[in-house]
């Protein structure tokens, strides 16, 4: 939801007119976080209440996003909770429900990996690319001790399994809205490398 926030301040800072949706009805107070950034970056959610069908406020939200010309539709979902598997055929739902408008939707579906999370990103990336078929990363908390040094074996796996390996569009190196930048290889490699000497 954060990382949510900060790419919408990110593209609206290029005249992009957006649109969120409050797709993580799991999670209590996800709406409200959702809202909050919102709030900050001047532009509208979509939402229903609390255990609401996410594929609803998916389809819901790309209904309107398309009636008010928006140029991009981001939709946050539960997805984290990769083991619980209700939460997995929710995520495989709202991208049937998008393709059914639009058969070439969703355009890009972004994982939200926390860098510390080590080893076990390989599987949440499994998982997360079975169901819904992953376009791209982004890397959250790389600010602190974590160094997501996962993200070498990751791309072996995916490479031995005969995937791509997926590009990372950002890095999220804090908490504030500025706080998410391009990923760069270069220099993500020389930390690695400083961390380890």
């Amino acid at each position: 939801t954060t990382t949510i926030g900060k790419l919408a301040d990110l593209f609206g800072k290029g005249s992009k007119k957006i649109l969120l949706a409050a797709g993580d009805t799991y999670r209590a107070a996800a709406t409200e976080q959702l809202n909050q950034w919102a709030q900050k970056n001047e532009i509208s959610v979509v939402a229903q209440g609390r255990g609401s069908d996410a594929a609803s406020v998916a389809y819901d939200a790309l209904e309107s996003a398309r009636a008010k010309g928006s140029d991009l539709l981001m939709i946050d979902t539960a997805g984290r909770l990769q083991a619980n598997s209700q939460l997995m055929d929710e995520l495989a739902k709202v991208k049937r429900v998008l393709s059914k408008i639009d058969s070439t939707a969703p355009h890009e579906v972004i994982l939200v990996l926390d860098s510390s999370t080590g080893q076990n990103a390989i599987r949440q990336v499994k998982v997360f690319d079975d169901a819904i078929g992953l376009t791209g990363l982004v890397l959250t908390k790389l600010d602190g001790s974590a160094k997501a040094g996962f993200l070498f074996p990751l791309a072996k796996h995916l490479t031995e399994v005969g995937r791509s390996p997926l590009p990372i569009y950002y890095v999220g190196l804090g908490e504030e809205m500025t706080d998410l930048l391009p990923f760069e290889a270069e220099p993500f490699v020389k930390g690695l490398i400083e961390a380890d000497e």
